[in-house]
């Protein structure tokens, strides 16, 4: 191997570990990641790349050009923070009340800093051109759809998509390279039910929704496991009930609220028509009326065959065949969906967890950090398997 990715991630080990801490200390939620993006955009632009702003309302997009024509391939980072209130003690926690980076996007916005300046070094080597996108929202699934809108996919249009995620159900040096469906898709559901309201102390002129929603939160447990092959990946999952306001009342409607995830189309269509059959017949048998209404999450993210076999291949020079996960999948969503929708891609987890350090909260978890010997080998990673595409030469 011509280029030592490796050794050049690992030269950029402290300025990693300062940037990270220093976005982790001043986290910004959804389409508020305005400093974030300053921040990136200088430093792309202190590069040489050609840098847009203002892509997907806070998105930043940086297209590095090669010495000639070839691929483009798309490197994806995301920016923001959580409306988590952090409970860690480090000299680094959040400096807002209320905010924190409980997942790892200040890893992933220094991931793909630290990825642009070593490529950046070899742009005379460089066949085609990489396209960093440094993308807003992704926790509330918007901002991948944004940056669409506002043409990130065009101009050039990628052959390629590459992303990562930090990933604390790992241990560090450890990495998930699946092929095929490695996140679920996730779609959400309410369900109302009516029925008619009395007082607390004569329930039998009720038809009660308190009690009939909650056979159906008892019968939807089924689904999954007696309607699913238990080889297959599902989730239903109550998550929200809100009926009544006074403790002598019986009210006359109650909601439910919840998720269901998937990786299969076929199995998306399953939960959601059982899901329905349950609400309907129960909220019939006990004299009630009941409607479910879905709304449209996320696809599940899929990687390409060819393409994770290919960056496999790549991450040999960086580690051992030792460290791949072949069949680490999660059942959260992710919006990189939408940007390997009809592009193939890969999108791999690095583990960063530290059991010995108290460093394996689980994302979202106020508690959460995460092992920084992630961030020069997570660097080191990606930039080798964006070489694996546009340095096709040197390697």
């Amino acid at each position: 191997m011509t280029i030592d990715f490796k050794a050049e991630a690992e030269a950029l080990r402290d300025e990693m570990i300062a940037r990270r801490r220093d976005l982790h200390q001043h986290p910004e939620i959804a389409f508020e990641e305005v400093r974030t993006a300053g921040i990136v955009a200088e430093e792309l632009n202190n590069l040489g790349l050609e840098v847009q702003t203002g892509i997907g309302r806070t998105g930043v997009v940086g297209i590095m050009e090669g010495d000639s024509d070839g691929p483009t391939v798309l490197i994806r980072a995301d920016m923001d923070a959580l409306p988590v209130h952090e409970e860690n003690s480090t000299d680094y926690i959040s400096l807002t009340a209320g905010k924190m980076h409980a997942c790892g996007h200040d890893g992933h916005t220094t991931i793909g800093l630290s990825v642009a300046k070593i490529l950046s070094g070899h742009r005379d080597k460089m066949h085609g051109r990489v396209k960093f996108v440094f993308q807003p929202a992704e926790e509330i699934a918007g901002g991948a759809l944004a940056m669409i809108k506002d043409g990130v996919l065009g101009s050039p249009r990628p052959d390629v998509s590459l992303g990562l995620h930090l990933w604390n159900y790992l241990p560090v040096g450890k990495l998930g390279v699946a092929s095929g469906p490695v996140m679920a898709g996730s779609n959400s559901f309410t369900i109302t039910i009516r029925g008619k309201g009395s007082h607390g102390a004569i329930p039998q002129e009720a038809l009660d929704p308190i009690v009939c929603a909650a056979q159906i939160i008892t019968a939807m447990q089924t689904i999954t496991s007696r309607n699913m092959d238990p080889l297959e990946g599902a989730v239903v999952s109550a998550t929200q009930i809100h009926a009544g306001h006074a403790n002598n009342v019986i009210p006359m409607e109650a909601k439910i609220g919840g998720t269901i995830r998937s990786f299969k189309p076929d199995v998306k269509q399953l939960l959601e028509t059982r899901l329905v059959e349950i609400v309907e017949n129960i909220a019939k048998a006990m004299g009630c009326t009941a409607t479910v209404d879905f709304l449209e999450g996320t696809k599940p993210v899929t990687n390409d065959a060819e393409v994770a076999m290919q960056v496999r291949d790549a991450f040999t020079d960086i580690v051992s065949e030792d460290a791949f996960v072949l069949d680490e999948r999660a059942m959260v969503a992710e919006d990189m969906t939408y940007l390997m929708d009809d592009i193939p891609g890969m999108f791999f987890f690095v583990g960063s967890a530290n059991a010995e350090r108290d460093l394996n909260y689980g994302h979202h978890h106020p508690r959460f950090d995460f092992d920084e010997d992630a961030l020069p080998l997570a660097t080191a990673l990606m930039a080798r398997a964006a070489a694996s595409y546009v340095l096709i030469d040197e390697i």
